[in-house]
């Protein structure tokens, strides 16, 4: 099959409905908003699949210090470090929205990895698309300025590019997380953003939710 065939192939496959067709070693966990799913230092012996809402990862170093170096959305995985022998859980998960979660253990997942084809392409398909975005988010952090790390973050964050259809509105996150993201201080995030509402490339809804316009890709592509 060309390559072409197999990324047809992968696009096609229904993760959700497959994993909910899975014979044991899985539950459905729902965690309310700011709930944590696991802590760093946890044991870990299970893969989380995010059925609904969005996930942070955050990591603390030891002299107490925390830094956001994720947020997930539906459709992803994390916790998948258990598969390769790793006994603790080397960040936190916690929920930023009210999340309804597929928690698998390691057991299972390993299982239906080497017996279902499909699941596996795309599994491994899934792992190499994010290797490339930490790659991308390491040149990010080493080259751009902070005000094109913010717009990238925002953009990723509205998932423009995927399926392109950008969601409609980010839930509201504090400008400390952002700050945190993009490597930078809470006063420059709050002057970018304000600078990124007055010039249209983002509108603040009901409860703060942030809009993000397809404009804001001006400030990415902009030299």
């Amino acid at each position: 099959m060309t390559s072409a065939g197999v990324a047809r192939n992968l696009s096609q496959f229904d993760t959700k409905t497959f994993l909910s067709t899975m014979n044991g070693g899985r539950k459905i966990v729902a965690f309310p908003k700011k709930k944590t799913i696991f802590v760093q230092g946890d044991s870990s012996a299970a893969v989380f699949y995010i059925q609904k809402g969005k996930v942070k990862l955050t990591v603390v170093s030891q002299i107490g210090k925390e830094a956001t170096i994720g947020i997930l959305n539906e459709g992803d995985f994390f916790g998948e470090g258990c598969l390769t022998g790793q006994p603790l859980r080397l960040c936190s998960a916690t929920a930023m929205t009210d999340c309804s979660v597929m928690k698998i253990d390691k057991k299972s997942m390993v299982e239906v990895l080497h017996r279902e084809h499909a699941f596996s392409d795309m599994f491994v398909a899934y792992l190499l698309t994010r290797n490339i975005r930490y790659e991308a988010d390491l040149v990010d952090q080493l080259f751009n300025s902070s005000e094109k790390r913010l717009a990238r973050l925002l953009l990723l964050l509205a998932r423009f590019g995927k399926d392109g259809k950008p969601q409609v509105a980010i839930p509201k996150l504090s400008q400390e997380t952002l700050a945190e993201m993009v490597g930078t201080s809470r006063p420059r995030v709050s002057f970018f953003m304000n600078r990124f509402r007055k010039l249209g490339f983002i509108d603040y809804h009901a409860g703060n939710a942030l809009q993000v316009h397809s404009s804001l890709l001006n400030v990415v592509l902009h030299d």
